[in-house]
C-alpha cells in the first residue's frame, strides 16, 4: 500500500525524476565554498537559540525592582527587559549558555558573510551572470549588521543604552528628516519607552523573515545557475569537477554544520561574552566607559571617532558632525557594493558570462584596489579603541587619534600599491607562491 501511495504521487508531482537529478548535482571540493555555509548554519544556530530567548524575555522598559539570584543588584530598580535578561542569566536553566551561544553565532554569522564577500570579490564571482545574487548577498550583510545591533540594543544596560543613544545622534544628523525619523523610530525623545518593544518585532520578526527569505532567493538562484569553479584539469566554462549532493556533499555538510554548532556552544559555555550584570541597567544620565560596539560596528564607530570637529551651516540649516561618518559613509560603501559588478563590466568591457573564477594574480588592479579598502576600513575598526589603546600605552587620546587620521588616509594606498606590485609580479613570473618569485618580478613587474 505504500508503495502504490508514493507510486501514485510521484504520477501525479513527477518528484523522482527532480529527486535524482537534484541528489547527482556536483559541488566543487574548494573549501573556501563552505564559508557561505558557515553562514547559512549561524543563522540556523541564530533562529533555534533566538526562539528559546523569545520565550523568556519581555521587552519592555517599564520599572520593576529586581529580586533575582545576582546579589550585588538586588533592590535596584530596573527596566523589565533589563529584568528579564538577568533572569536569563541567573535563573533559567541554561539561558546563559543559550544567551552567549546566540551572540557567539551572531558575530560568526556577521563574520562569516564578510569573509564570503571577500572570496566572491577576489575570486571574481560577482560578474554576469551573478549580479542578482551579489546585490541579495549584500543586502544580507546589511540586514545582519542591522539585526546584530537591534539584538545587541534589546538588554536594556549601560552598555546597549550607550549605543542605542549613539543611533539616536545619528539619526538627528540627517539633514530634513532627522528629527523625524528618529522621533518616528525611537517614539519620543530618547530615551523613549516604546524602542525597546519595537526593537523587539524588529529583531525577532520582521529582519529575520526578510533574510530567511533572501537566502532562499540566493540559494535557488545559485542552484539554478550551477557554482563557480577555479580553473583547473577539466574545469571549463560549461562544467563543475567536484562531489555529488549525495552522498559526499551531503555528508560534508552536515559535518560542518555540526562543527559550527559545536564551536558556537562551546564558546557559549566557555567564554562569557556581555556580561549585562556588570554594566547595570541603562540610565540616561550615565554612560559606561569603555564603551564599544560588537566588532561589525567598529568600524562605524572609529570613524565616528576620527572625524574632526567639522559641521556645515547654510541657508538655515545645519547638518551635524555625526553625519559624515555615521550616515554618509557607510551609505557610499553599501551604494559602492551594490554597484560594483555593473562599475567593473563598464570599466574592463567585460560583458560575458563567467563560470570560472579568477586568481587574486589574475587581476592585480581590483585585488589591489580589495586590499586597500579592507586596510582603510580595519584601521576604522582599530581606531574605535583609541581610547583604550591610549590607556595601555599610557599616551594622551589626542595623540592616538592623529595617529589613526594619518593611518586611515596613508595606509590604504601604500598597501595597494605594494598588493599591485605582488600580483604583477606572480602574473608575470608564473610562479605558484611568493616563496617561488625572484624579487626582480616584483621590482620590474613587466620583464
Amino acid at each position: 500500500m505504500i508503495k502504490r501511495f508514493v507510486r501514485g504521487m510521484d504520477e501525479r508531482l513527477g518528484a523522482s525524476s527532480f529527486a535524482r537529478q537534484a541528489l547527482n548535482k556536483v559541488f566543487p571540493d574548494h573549501w573556501s565554498f563552505m564559508i557561505g555555509e558557515i553562514a547559512l548554519y549561524a543563522f540556523v544556530i541564530l533562529v533555534l537559540t533566538g526562539v528559546f530567548l523569545s520565550l523568556f524575555f519581555e521587552g519592555s522598559t517599564g520599572e520593576v525592582v529586581y529580586e533575582g539570584s545576582y546579589e550585588p543588584l538586588q533592590g535596584v530598580e530596573v527596566s523589565r527587559a533589563y529584568n528579564s535578561v538577568m533572569e536569563l542569566s541567573y535563573d533559567v536553566r541554561a539561558g546563559l549558555v543559550m544567551r552567549q551561544i546566540h551572540h557567539w553565532a551572531a558575530l560568526l554569522f556577521i563574520a562569516a558573510m564578510v569573509v564570503h564577500l571577500c572570496r566572491i570579490f577576489f575570486t571574481g564571482a560577482f560578474r554576469k551572470p551573478r549580479e542578482i545574487n551579489w546585490i541579495i548577498g549584500v543586502t544580507l550583510l546589511l540586514l545582519g549588521i542591522f539585526n546584530g545591533f537591534t539584538g545587541y540594543s534589546l538588554p536594556d544596560d549601560l552598555l546597549s543604552g550607550t549605543g542605542l543613544r549613539i543611533a539616536h545622534s545619528i539619526a538627528l544628523s540627517v539633514p530634513l528628516v532627522g528629527t523625524w525619523t528618529a522621533f518616528l523610530v525611537f517614539g519620543g525623545e530618547f530615551p523613549a519607552e516604546d524602542i525597546i518593544g519595537r526593537l523587539l518585532v524588529v529583531h525577532i520578526m520582521i529582519v529575520p523573515a526578510a533574510i530567511g527569505g533572501l537566502i532562499a532567493a540566493h540559494l535557488a538562484i545559485l542552484w539554478r545557475q550551477k557554482h563557480t569553479d577555479f580553473p583547473g584539469p577539466g574545469r571549463t566554462e560549461t562544467n563543475v569537477v567536484g562531489s555529488k549532493l549525495w552522498p559526499t556533499y551531503a555528508a560534508k555538510s552536515v559535518s560542518l554544520f555540526l562543527a559550527v554548532f559545536a564551536v558556537t556552544a562551546l564558546l557559549g559555555g566557555l567564554v562569557q561574552i556581555n556580561p549585562v550584570w556588570l554594566y547595570g541597567p541603562f540610565r540616561p544620565e550615565q554612560v559606561s566607559s569603555p564603551a564599544q560596539p560588537d566588532w561589525y560596528m567598529g568600524w562605524v564607530e572609529g570613524a565616528l571617532r576620527l572625524m574632526p570637529a567639522w559641521e556645515l551651516r547654510a541657508f538655515g540649516f545645519e547638518i551635524p558632525n555625526p553625519f559624515y561618518p555615521a550616515v554618509l559613509l557607510p551609505g557610499i560603501t553599501f551604494l559602492l557594493l551594490y554597484a560594483w559588478p555593473f562599475l567593473e563590466a563598464r570599466f574592463t568591457k567585460d560583458l560575458e558570462p563567467h563560470h570560472l573564477l579568477d586568481r587574486a594574480r589574475d587581476q592585480p588592479a581590483r585585488t589591489a584596489l580589495g586590499a586597500a579598502t579592507l586596510t582603510f576600513y580595519t584601521v576604522l575598526f582599530f581606531a574605535a579603541s583609541n581610547d583604550l589603546i591610549a590607556k595601555l600605552l599610557e599616551v594622551r587620546v589626542e595623540t592616538v587619534t592623529t595617529i589613526y587620521r594619518i593611518l586611515v588616509l596613508g595606509l590604504p594606498p601604500v598597501v595597494g600599491y605594494v598588493v599591485f606590485r605582488l600580483m604583477k609580479g606572480l602574473l608575470a613570473s608564473g610562479a605558484e607562491r611568493f616563496t617561488q618569485m625572484p624579487l626582480s618580478a616584483v621590482l620590474h613587474p613587466r620583464r
